[in-house]
């Protein structure tokens, strides 16, 4: 049976705690005298009275959680919270339930697709909520990647496993100081983003809201133009913090804990994720100085910018890489997908879910080569055991699978095969911008229809969730005795 008692009172906690972030933009226009107080003021109302009552019902002396209550735990937290931290948008902004949502969904997850225009004349309450829906997105993500997915045995996290992903007594304590320890490199990488960003000549309120969404690569800015509305400084502040954010944030620990470099260095999906950047970037900086005659700077700067946020899956605009001809334009169909690496704030398939893939062929050719040989596949010095392998191919044949769904259903409403596949793409892979005319990098998702938007959200989710912990919702025998 499924624990509702102990599940509502976790969702209260977090619309409580959601309500608390909403002082922050209410505080904003109040302060600065423009729109958004008396909404912001409502949706505070609204947003504590539903965490009141989930509290109330759901308070229990004995709080134990299965395994099936995590998986729906996971779900509904971000599900319901989008629901709450929609409310803005529509009092705000003026706008239906479904766009709010959808915007909402794609902040939450730090996904950076967008309904909304004219955002250099928002009200900066709306602006820096969405920037803190993304903020928050980023760290919820790593938290749940480090402590649940893991403990969920959820497309091969169970390779990172530590004591971090034990929620028993015995290694609660040890849990609790891992996530703060994350919060606490969060904090300080979010703070040296921001100053980075003041000395590239952006105001306090932009480098505030862009340092939020470029740690959490999420990828929302303040200007209709994005990260082109910027000085080329501010534009290698957001390389630099885009990279940091695709790091794995539990090596960012061990690093500064030991004081050792080599922490970082020595990883292996830290090597894979920093050349599929450097790779990627010189070919296509190549490219655009042959084939366009660009400056080298000009092309590293831009070829750098684009790649490190299309595989961080952050989606920050600079220049339509679309434009750039078919080399590029198909690296970054691919990159689209990738992602950086496990245990950041990125999408994506993640770099090591890959590399298992190439050790599984290697170790299939060297069975071809000697058929009675006995080769031990290992990843990072460490065996890998065929629960993770069977983990990995399952993730990976859900991702595609998903992707395909999404896609057909975005066909069937009408809408063009390049706006259909890289929407699906980039909702499942949690990047922002698609391709093509309609949602590409000069874009947005505003003219689909509704019920696109409320697929893509679900998308958005499933990707977000690394798509089996939602999956699995959808199985009969989850729901049995």
């Amino acid at each position: 049976m499924v624990n509702f008692r102990p599940i509502l009172f976790v969702i209260g906690l977090v619309l409580s705690k959601l309500a608390l972030f909403m002082y922050v933009p209410t505080i904003v226009a109040f302060i600065t005298g423009t729109p958004g107080f008396l909404e912001f003021g409502q949706a505070v109302l609204i947003t504590h009275l539903a965490a009141f009552f989930c509290l109330t019902i759901g308070r229990t002396r004995t709080f134990k959680l299965s395994v099936r209550d995590m998986f729906l735990i996971t779900s509904l937290v971000w599900t319901i919270a989008s629901a709450f931290a929609a409310l803005p948008f529509v009092f705000i902004n003026h706008i239906s339930f479904t766009d709010a949502y959808f915007e909402t969904m794609s902040g939450i997850t730090t996904t950076g697709s967008t309904v909304l225009s004219g955002l250099d004349n928002m009200a900066p309450s709306i602006l820096l909520w969405r920037s803190i829906l993304q903020w928050l997105g980023g760290i919820g993500f790593i938290v749940m990647a480090v402590a649940v997915l893991p403990m969920l045995n959820v497309g091969g996290m169970k390779l990172f496993h530590t004591e971090s992903s034990d929620w028993s007594d015995k290694s609660s304590p040890r849990a609790k100081t891992v996530a703060k320890n994350i919060v606490a490199v969060y904090l300080v990488l979010t703070g040296l983003c921001f100053a980075g960003y003041l000395l590239s000549g952006m105001t306090p309120f932009e480098a505030i809201n862009h340092s939020f969404t470029t740690l959490s690569t999420g990828g929302y800015s303040t200007s209709d133009g994005s990260m082109n509305h910027f000085s080329n400084a501010a534009h290698w502040v957001a390389i630099l913090f885009m990279f940091l954010g695709g790091l794995p944030f539990l090596l960012f620990i061990a690093a500064i804990r030991k004081r050792r470099l080599k922490q970082l260095i020595n990883d292996a999906q830290v090597r894979g994720f920093t050349s599929l950047f450097l790779i990627s970037s010189v070919i296509v900086a190549s490219w655009l100085v042959i084939r366009d005659d660009y400056i080298i700077i000009d092309a590293l700067r831009v070829s750098m910018f684009n790649i490190i946020s299309v595989v961080t899956t952050t989606g920050f605009g600079l220049e339509d890489f679309t434009a750039w001809g078919a080399l590029p334009t198909t690296l970054f169909a691919f990159l689209m997908m990738a992602g950086a690496c496990s245990g950041s704030t990125s999408g994506g398939i993640k770099v090591f879910r890959f590399q298992i893939a190439f050790t599984l062929l290697n170790k299939q050719m060297m069975k071809l080569v000697h058929p009675s040989g006995v080769f031990v596949q290992r990843y990072n010095q460490r065996p890998v055991n065929d629960d993770i392998i069977r983990s990995v191919v399952a993730f990976g044949l859900a991702f595609f699978i998903t992707i395909i769904i999404i896609a057909g259903g975005l066909s069937a409403m009408g809408l063009d095969p390049i706006t259909s596949i890289s929407g699906s793409i980039t909702a499942v892979a949690n990047v922002g911008p698609g391709m093509g005319s309609v949602i590409g990098p000069t874009g947005n998702f505003a003219p689909l229809p509704d019920t696109a938007k409320w697929l893509l959200s679900l998308g958005m989710l499933m990707g977000r969730l690394e798509i089996l912990t939602l999956l699995v919702l959808f199985f009969p025998a989850f729901w049995r005795r």
